[in-house]
């Protein structure tokens, strides 16, 4: 007994030092387990803890947004998104349930600075006819502002836009530089590691004559590289279209600042096919081998679904999926000057990309439509809200009212 006890004591009393020699090492531990441990926890390897966000949304300082009648710039955004309450462009106070971990602000690149100075009334947008008659259209309210709105945006489908106000809101303009450096500040001051992720990206408009080939871009990288360069545009002669020009903006953006990039499609519903091609490109380029591979390198991802539609599934493709017709918006392009026809379905779908994708590997060796899948909102109040109970909608024209069932937006759904 008593030399039990000085045994005792003297394990109590070694330094920790000896004691942890009586911890077994992972390889003396080797080979005494099974495969499988009983532990249902031990050995995992992905992560664990899911951080929610968006990855779709614009403020004030978009062109369609701020036509809508959104004054909230990015600060409200990032507030808003961080929890904080914020009064919405209707004057509502709204808050979200919880705060969003992440999220990448993406405003419209083609005529940036333009909503601001519309809705103000600047000179040089009213020295142009087309201006002021926006203008008015926007200061008059009601259905007239939602006219015009709906008038910017058929105009810039068509790139029938005026001239001088392309030339006042593009690259070289002072108005572009001044609205990119105003949006990769506010992303700087709201990005707090740890905390909450404030990704600096934009939404690169492709939609000519009015098929949707919008890409948005999300930057990996703080204000020193992203200002090193300014967003790239979609309206001639300042830019172009074809997802080509977006691919080598990407590449010159990594190689001259060092910084990492990525981009992804969505609503390929409204592109009347023209999304996920498979021989001929809407602008007369072929899939080939350099088109499968720029693809497969810079869209990873794939925005599937969002309040323009989900993209997933339609009846036609999968007729034996109950679920297929959900939310579909199939009318035809995103303007609706083209309605869709039942041979246009195949190239705008997520499902049916997947199956191409794989066609087109077994060609060329790459498949360009191995992406993953996620939703967003895109939501052109500045909020970032999706739960039924607290949606405030699409545009500012759709913010909660007793009369917004009653709006196009919501009426031809």
């Amino acid at each position: 007994m008593f030399r039990l006890s000085v045994c005792l004591v003297s394990l109590v009393l070694a330094p920790a030092s000896v004691l942890s020699d009586a911890v077994p090492s992972e390889e003396a531990a080797e080979g005494l387990f099974q495969d499988q441990p009983y532990s249902p926890y031990a050995n995992r390897s992905f992560p664990e803890r899911p951080l929610w966000g968006d990855t779709h949304l614009h403020t004030g300082l978009s062109l369609d947004a701020g036509a809508f009648g959104n004054t909230l710039l990015p600060d409200e955004a990032w507030r808003f998104a961080k929890g904080e309450q914020v009064i919405s462009s209707t004057g509502q106070p709204v808050r979200l349930s919880r705060p969003l971990d992440w999220m990448v602000l993406t405003d419209h690149t083609d005529l940036m600075g333009f909503a601001p100075d519309l809705q103000a009334g600047k000179p040089g947008v009213l020295s142009d006819p087309k201006g002021l008659e926006w203008y008015e259209g926007y200061k008059a309210g009601g259905e007239e502002a939602g006219k015009t709105a709906f008038d910017i945006i058929t105009n810039f489908s068509q790139m029938t836009l005026p001239e001088v106000l392309l030339e006042s809101y593009s690259p070289g303009a002072d108005a572009f530089a001044f609205t990119w450096e105003h949006i990769v500040l506010a992303a700087e001051r709201h990005n707090d590691p740890g905390e909450f992720t404030a990704f600096i990206g934009f939404e690169w408009t492709s939609v000519p004559k009015g098929f949707n080939l919008h890409r948005n871009v999300m930057l990996r990288d703080g204000p020193i590289r992203a200002l090193q360069m300014v967003p790239p545009v979609t309206q001639p002669p300042y830019g172009d279209t074809d997802p080509k020009s977006l691919y080598a903006w990407l590449e010159e953006y990594q190689e001259k600042t060092g910084g990492r990039a990525v981009a992804f499609a969505h609503n390929g519903n409204l592109s009347n096919g023209w999304m996920f091609p498979t021989e001929d490109t809407y602008h007369g380029g072929k899939v080939d081998e350099d088109y499968v591979a720029a693809r497969a390198k810079w869209e990873p991802h794939y925005e599937v679904t969002q309040i323009k539609g989900d993209g997933e599934a339609h009846p036609f493709l999968s007729p034996d999926d109950e679920f297929a017709d959900y939310e579909n918006w199939d009318v035809g392009n995103l303007d609706i000057t083209e309605l869709k026809t039942d041979d246009m379905l195949a190239g705008e779908y997520a499902r049916e990309a997947l199956k191409r994708g794989l066609m087109l590997e077994e060609k060329f060796g790459v498949n360009p439509y191995k992406f993953g899948m996620g939703g967003a909102t895109d939501s052109h109040t500045s909020l970032a809200t999706a739960e039924e109970d607290n949606f405030f909608g699409k545009s500012v024209s759709v913010e909660p009212s007793a009369s917004r069932i009653k709006h196009p937006f919501i009426a031809c759904r």
